[in-house]
């Protein structure tokens, strides 16, 4: 059966590749560390999971509005007035399976075939494929470790042309951990309003900031800001909620309304009893997302601290989020068992095989000289993944 063009030029989540070969590797009974997945491994707090069973015994098993309950977008919108002091109305919130999901929507609903989205690097695997599957082109902004992965004004401007639409923002970023200083989001905001950018602004690890950072919404900037920018978040990361699959967008009712229709036509609504927990995760008690931020900050300092000690891994700091971003460039032209490393699907097939630790290559993210590694699992497997790592690379070289 002859497949689509574009199913033929689609591309797997590496994220996802990676996390299934160390599970299979595990379930054939290798010992396997699992540095891949982009999840909390913190259970669901006890307040949301209480909240949509009640839902269950009370029959909210039934079809919602295609955009989400009224609600969850009232929580919504109460608690980016609580965080950011931004009022946003219902006609504004889109709720969908994930903010993947309301990715996937906001791109279908804004981009035509030829429109420019100019997407920072090191990106989120799924921004490129996203904009492709669309109609529209992706336009990677290179930055680098020297930077702390952060573009400057200049080279924003110098990338822009007339079929420029979008500006992706993703801040604390996936993967690097990097993040914007009010002052910097000024900047950038003064260039978006000269260029008549709109601006999708990705802050889904808004909460995961470390060593007192403030996170600024880009929506907090000005009025017009906010009246150009769409505003993606969800309850994955900072409630630990990944499989119950919400997110949402804020911003430009006919946005919005687009998404909603395009959600009734493909997915129709988000589940209704997440739904329902995600509202109590917007308005309920926030102790365990405080306590889940101090336990990933003492994670990051280990793991930054170890990593710098082994020989050939350069590794900066993050600001938020729960992933370092080693540059692993050093070892580019070594051998081991006659094996040369030449990039960073390479070395991380070294580790995997020889390490039996799994990590994910920087390539993914748009930077071949780095890998991810996610710190969203127990110190103990931290402790053990590292070391294995640090034996290895002695063991070599």
């Amino acid at each position: 059966m002859e497949l689509s063009k574009l199913a033929k030029e689609l591309k797997p989540s590496a994220t996802l590749a990676i996390t299934a070969k160390a599970k299979e590797m595990k379930a054939n009974g290798i010992d396997v560390i699992g540095f891949g997945a982009g999840e909390p491994d913190f259970d669901t707090p006890e307040n949301i999971k209480n909240y949509a069973k009640r839902f269950i015994d009370n029959g909210f098993t039934k079809y919602t509005a295609a955009g989400g309950i009224l609600e969850l977008k009232e929580s919504i919108i109460n608690r980016i007035s609580d965080d950011y002091g931004v009022i946003y109305e219902p006609k504004e919130i889109f709720v969908g399976s994930g903010a993947k999901h309301v990715l996937y929507n906001l791109f279908q609903v804004l981009i035509d075939k030829g429109d420019e989205v100019i997407i920072p690097s090191p990106y989120w695997v799924s921004y490129p494929e996203q904009v492709r599957i669309a109609g529209g082109s992706p336009i990677v902004l290179n930055t680098s470790q020297d930077n702390n992965f952060k573009f400057s004004p200049e080279q924003l401007e110098n990338v822009i042309t007339p079929k420029t639409k979008i500006l992706v923002l993703n801040y604390p970023s996936n993967p690097t951990g990097s993040t914007f200083t009010e002052a910097e989001l000024i900047k950038i905001s003064e260039i978006v309003k000269k260029n008549n950018l709109i601006v999708v602004s990705d802050e889904i690890y808004d909460k995961i900031l470390y060593d007192g950072i403030k996170h600024t919404s880009f929506v907090q900037i000005s009025d017009e800001i906010k009246k150009r920018t769409i505003l993606v978040n969800g309850v994955s990361k900072t409630y630990s909620m990944t499989g119950w699959r919400i997110g949402y967008a804020a911003g430009n009712s006919d946005v919005i309304s687009a998404m909603s229709n395009l959600s009734g036509q493909s997915t129709s609504n988000p589940t209704s009893i997440s739904q329902k927990a995600a509202q109590e995760a917007f308005s309920g008690d926030q102790n365990e997302v405080i306590k889940m931020i101090n336990e990933f900050e003492l994670r990051r300092n280990y793991i930054c601290n170890e990593l710098n000690k082994i020989y050939g891994i350069k590794c900066s700091i993050p600001d938020g989020a729960f992933y370092v971003f080693p540059d692993i460039s050093s070892f580019f032209g070594k051998k081991y068992k006659d094996i040369e490393i030449n990039n960073s699907v390479d070395f991380t097939s070294f580790l995997l095989n020889e390490a039996r630790v799994a990590v994910v290559p920087g390539i993914e993210f748009g930077s071949d000289k780095n890998i991810r590694i996610s710190y969203a699992t127990s110190i103990v497997d931290i402790r053990e993944g590292v070391k294995r790592i640090g034996d290895v690379i002695s063991k070599y070289w």
